[in-house]
């Protein structure tokens, strides 16, 4: 993962454990795409200073990732879910062809609707 998409995803899980100056200069920073002359400009600091507090941010959104792994098992779960719902589809789609079991369709279905809303809500 390129590291300004990494820095985004992980201020996007961690974003509100730091300070608002540090979260809101990530956000101009990484999201809104200003330079670090703009953001200086509007918040009245030095170009050095918000450089600074960008990369102590950055610091601190890679520690904490580093310790609580939060983003890592979020991409992992989000993975598997992905894959249950591949699987229920091709349970789903082969017992249609074959004409097995109603049964087995509904089943199938309800799981991927549950890895849909597990997905969407994690």
């Amino acid at each position: 993962m390129a590291k300004n998409l990494e820095v985004s995803y992980l201020l996007d899980f961690y974003g509100e454990l730091l300070t608002q100056k540090q979260h809101d200069f990530l956000v101009y920073y990484y999201d809104e795409d200003l330079s670090l002359s703009e953001i200086a400009e509007n918040e009245g600091i030095t170009r050095q200073g918000v450089r600074d507090a960008i990369k102590r941010a950055e610091a601190q959104l890679f520690d904490m990732e580093k310790k609580l792994g939060v983003a890592a098992k979020f991409g992992e779960l989000a993975k598997g879910l992905g894959e249950i719902k591949e699987l229920a589809d091709d349970i789903y789609k082969y017992n249609l062809e074959h004409s097995l079991s109603r049964e087995i369709n509904d089943n199938a279905a309800r799981i991927m609707s549950l890895a849909d809303y597990l997905g969407e809500n994690a």
